[in-house]
């Protein structure tokens, strides 16, 4: 029971020093290499559809998952429940719609890799072939 104990601890850790472990991940069609964290909360609040540049960009999100939660909290300052309930008042006014989310982070590489203007964000160890990581400043 003892030796239970520990493997439980220990997967609880390792949950936890991987949430704080997310990459922001663009299409390559996004001219920008980096992208300021006010402007990264203004792309996935709704406020804001373009970048510095002039690039076009679409906000992509998970559905769940520990990046999901670590970028939430360090970008967004918002829970998952708030999140929701954010979209769900632009879309009743009129002022916006919900974003595109997706199940796992393999997927939303996938679909940021083939959708012009895509930016999204998946675990720091996740293969992120086809994209490009976003600094954030």
């Amino acid at each position: 029971m003892k030796n239970f104990k520990l493997f439980v601890l220990a997967g609880v850790a390792a949950i936890s020093l991987q949430a704080g472990e997310i990459k922001v991940i663009a299409n390559p069609s996004v001219g920008a290499a980096a992208i300021s964290a006010d402007d990264l909360k203004r792309v996935f609040l709704g406020t804001r559809s373009s970048l510095a540049d002039g690039s076009h960009v679409e906000p992509v999100l998970a559905k769940t998952g520990p990046a999901h939660e670590a970028f939430l909290k360090e970008y967004l300052g918002k829970t998952d429940g708030a999140l929701t309930t954010y979209y769900r008042s632009l879309v009743f006014t009129g002022k916006g719609a919900m974003p595109k989310t997706l199940s796992s982070d393999e997927e939303i590489v996938s679909y940021v890799a083939k959708t012009r203007g895509a930016i999204g964000y998946v675990g720091a160890k996740t293969a992120a072939t086809g994209v490009k990581e976003l600094g954030v400043k």
